[in-house]
């Protein structure tokens, strides 16, 4: 892992739950009242997790792009060691390979990171 971990679907899915119970409490209604999750979000005000999650990922990704290239969290320093003997089954999920299905998914060119203006406002994510 290079910076920090890719999240999984399945912990994101844990986010999302506790924090639409969190949003249920706050209004006042329960998972008996049959309230559509997208309206509690629009009647609070918040954007769903997952973007949130996306966009905290694509800010750290600037982040390190503004770096200098001998920097450690750039050169890769804290890559893990090629000597690590790999299980069985398919590569692990790498933050490189998270943030690069995020900026397809998004439609972000990589160099935009480069321009911190430009890049906080293609990466940022309106509450509703």
């Amino acid at each position: 892992m290079k910076f920090s971990w890719p999240t999984k679907r399945r912990h994101v899915q844990q986010l999302s739950v506790a924090k639409m119970r969190m949003l249920r409490w706050f209004c006042g209604h329960t998972r008996r009242d049959r309230v559509r999750n997208e309206d509690i979000r629009d009647r609070v005000g918040v954007a769903p997790i997952e973007e949130k999650l996306i966009q905290h990922r694509l800010r750290w990704f600037g982040h390190v792009q503004l770096r200098p290239l001998e920097a450690p969290v750039r050169s890769g320093v804290l890559k893990r060691g090629d000597n690590v003997k790999r299980g069985r089954g398919r590569p692990r999920l790498t933050w490189n390979e998270t943030v690069k299905r995020d900026l397809k998914e998004w439609n972000i060119a990589k160099e935009l990171a480069m321009d911190r203006i430009p890049w906080r406002l293609a990466i940022n994510v309106p509450e509703p």
